[in-house]
């Protein structure tokens, strides 16, 4: 897509579906109008992802979001970008019941925030909640390896592939999703050969995070790369700011400031007549 298209209209699926084996998709979690407006620019793919659970909430999993979190999240990312598309998690029970139970839940986030698709977890046991949402209209973003919303019940945030079990396993959710007609599929926390190996098979493009620079694309969560989550650093993760740091440096300066009586100023005031030359 050319630069003129690119700052006219909205990156849609179809595009970032295209993309496959082309120039690597830059996606990035956003959950606020402002971190989508400085991310716009430069993302293809915005994920409003549950992991907001974690990094905004403070919850120590990406459970425990609800449905109308999402959508409000999901909405104001809207408001703050033009240019990336933008895709909203399907927090944890709210689509594994049944595939009518997601259709409800992706109709509601499609609607009231007015994103271009959802992204759910699950290979072989979403396939036919995958295929259902797609045939009634609903673009789904798929989720293999490491899944976070069902780490508790496998042992925790392990490296999936490792063996020759979990490497089927992985393989046959990659094919399920591509099957089912997913634009695309995010492959989490999985051995590079295995990732590298998925890319070349799958018909739609793979978006690596802990994955392999193979991928067609990759992710990371915007507050792990810039410095602004620091309760845990998983080790994909390449820091590229330290703004965490900078923000402390900022409140403890004004802090100074209000203590010493030097903020604020007359100038920081109303009704003070300005100084005369």
């Amino acid at each position: 897509m050319s630069d003129e298209q690119a700052e006219t209209q909205r990156i849609s699926v179809s595009q970032i579906q295209a993309q496959k084996g082309g120039p690597p998709l830059v996606c990035l979690t956003a959950y606020s109008k402002p971190m989508a407006q400085w991310l716009d620019p430069y993302s293809d793919l915005l994920l409003v992802g549950d992991s907001l659970a974690m990094v905004i909430y403070g919850l120590e999993t990406t459970r425990g979001v609800s449905l109308d979190a999402m959508i409000n999240h999901g909405a104001a990312v809207m408001r703050g970008s033009t240019r990336a598309c933008i895709i909203v998690d399907l927090p944890h029970g709210t689509y594994e019941d049944s595939p009518e139970q997601a259709l409800a839940s992706a109709k509601r986030v499609m609607e009231e925030a007015g994103v271009q698709g959802v992204k759910l977890e699950g290979g072989t046991d979403m396939q036919a909640t995958i295929r259902l949402l797609v045939d009634n209209g609903i673009p789904v973003l798929g989720h293999i390896g490491l899944l976070p919303q069902k780490a508790e019940s496998r042992g925790g945030f392990k490296i999936q592939g490792k063996d020759d079990e979990g490497w089927k396993r992985v393989m046959d959710d990659a094919k399920a999703v591509a099957e089912a007609g997913a634009f695309a599929m995010v492959i989490e926390g999985t051995i590079e050969a295995l990732a590298r190996e998925i890319t070349d098979i799958v018909p739609v493009p793979t978006i690596g995070i802990g994955a392999s620079p193979a991928c067609d694309g990759q992710i990371l969560v915007t507050e792990d790369a810039l410095g602004l989550f620091s309760d845990f650093t998983p080790k994909f993760v390449k820091r590229y700011a330290e703004l965490g740091q900078e923000v402390e440096l900022a409140v403890k300066a004004y802090a100074d400031d209000v203590k010493a009586g030097a903020f604020p100023g007359l100038e920081h005031c109303f009704g003070v007549p300005k100084d005369k030359d």
